[in-house]
């Protein structure tokens, strides 16, 4: 992709080249010209000299790498500015996937790159037998940003759920012990079309039964109720049988569905009724995705404990579990760890998240993008008739299709933008960085609409 002309400036130590390229005109499968936009999104960083051979790279990961994702033929990614990435042949993508919704800030920013530098060249890690600021500061900020009391640190979405899990076991024991009893709660909920994870606890959780059966016997004592029908989830909850529930505010994987406020109050009561422990699922929905720091704070709920990850150190392995007083006094020392949680590193890098996720303005952007990807796709596809809704929450979107949206993923790749799908395979998820423009907005509408229209007329 030759450039017309450059100019160059420094970021974050990087020697940065603009570029001025015309128009780019990509081809979709079915052989129309499609616009993609008119200049580049974002000046492109030069971070090596060295050429990447993309053939090598697949022939590298499929011969070498566990077989556990489908990539095929995509792109070889280079490197990433702001909400576009670059891969080994020059071409440019808008990214709407943010990693599957961890890129908050997108790709390279500056503060953020800032940060990780400087706390790489001082520590990263010293185990959690001894203490360090970075992780003291962030438990702070995430305690005072949040219902929270405690915080617990992970690695990971998933881990964070498997922790949720054992923490409210150990609390029901602890409160039947201190009550006499000998028998406790130990049982799980959680709700259709659930993704809480692939680890065997979180995948107990997780509704898909194509995750489920390959792996079973999955633990014990779990039950389904229907998500947003608070008749179900009443059946399923029992006084001195269910330990604890799951959901999450906004399903993410399972299709985009945000949880109505009376149904999420209605959950909370039933979870109090029956000594049940309430955990909200804010791995993907949280931290500023739905225009709301956490997602439940938009209907005035609040669980037990809460699993946040996905986005909370932009890219670096970070998982935490939030949590009341009340949930943390019944976990002792050695109840349970992990060896990499809580570094100061990922705790230097999410502290820069924090502080622009909760920078004054940055929660207006989150809303006004929002609802303009869905007014706008609404007015683009109101036409077309396999387009049944488009919703979502924030910058959490979901295109509801009654054909297969797995196509239109290539054909929106191949006219230089990144989505990804939802739920049966029916949805295509947009899940873009949480700085996404108004310009950019509008450039990825318009390919959406053209591809969907195309494929789909």
């Amino acid at each position: 992709m030759a450039a017309v002309a450059a100019a160059s400036s420094s970021f974050a130590g990087l020697q940065l080249k603009r570029s001025l390229a015309p128009p780019r005109t990509r081809v979709l499968n079915t052989g129309t010209p499609c616009l993609t936009r008119a200049k580049a999104i974002a000046p492109s960083p030069v971070v090596s000299e060295t050429a990447v051979d993309a053939d090598a790279v697949r022939k590298d990961e499929d011969e070498c790498i566990l077989g556990t994702y489908g990539r095929g033929a995509t792109p070889v990614f280079t490197h990433g500015l702001g909400c576009a990435l670059w891969d080994t042949e020059g071409n440019e993508y808008l990214d709407f996937t943010a990693g599957i919704a961890v890129n908050c800030l997108g790709h390279s920013d500056p503060a953020w790159v800032a940060a990780v530098q400087e706390q790489a060249g001082k520590l990263c890690h010293v185990s959690n037998l001894y203490h360090t600021e970075p992780g003291a500061t962030l438990a702070r900020r995430l305690v005072d940003s949040s219902f929270a009391d405690r915080v617990f640190y992970c690695n990971s979405g998933t881990e964070a759920n498997e922790a949720a899990i054992k923490f409210a076991r150990k609390f029901q024991m602890v409160k039947a012990q201190a009550a006499g009893e000998s028998q406790w709660a130990t049982e799980t909920v959680s709700f259709s079309n659930s993704f809480h994870g692939r680890t065997l606890g979180a995948l107990m959780l997780t509704w898909k039964e194509a995750y489920r059966k390959p792996f079973g016997p999955l633990p014990p004592g779990h039950s389904f109720a229907v998500y947003g029908d608070l008749q179900s989830a009443r059946a399923a909850i029992v006084k001195g049988k269910t330990a604890v529930v799951f959901i999450e505010p906004v399903q993410g994987e399972g299709g985009i569905f945000p949880a109505d406020a009376a149904f999420l109050r209605g959950l909370r009561k039933v979870c109090d009724e029956a000594g049940a422990v309430l955990v909200f699922d804010e791995v993907q929905c949280g931290l500023g995705r739905t225009g709301h720091l956490w997602a439940h704070q938009a209907v005035g709920v609040y669980p037990d404990l809460m699993t946040v990850a996905k986005p909370l150190a932009n890219g670096l392995p970070i998982g935490a579990v939030l949590c009341t007083e009340k949930i943390a006094s019944a976990m002792k020392p050695g109840d349970h760890g992990s060896t990499f949680a809580g570094g100061p590193l990922v705790c230097h890098a999410a502290l820069a998240v924090m502080d622009r996720v909760q920078a004054p303005g940055f929660m207006k952007n989150v809303t006004e993008r929002g609802d303009q990807i869905k007014k706008s796709l609404q007015k683009s596809l109101k036409k077309n008739k396999h387009v049944l809704e488009v919703r979502g929450s924030g910058l959490l979107v979901g295109i509801q299709l009654d054909v297969p949206a797995t196509p239109l993923v290539a054909r929106c790749r191949d006219a230089g933008l990144l989505v990804i799908t939802a739920g049966a395979g029916d949805v295509l998820r947009l899940v873009p960085p949480l700085v996404v423009t108004a310009a950019e907005v509008d450039q990825a509408v318009a390919i959406i609409t053209e591809a969907i229209n195309e494929l789909y007329p």
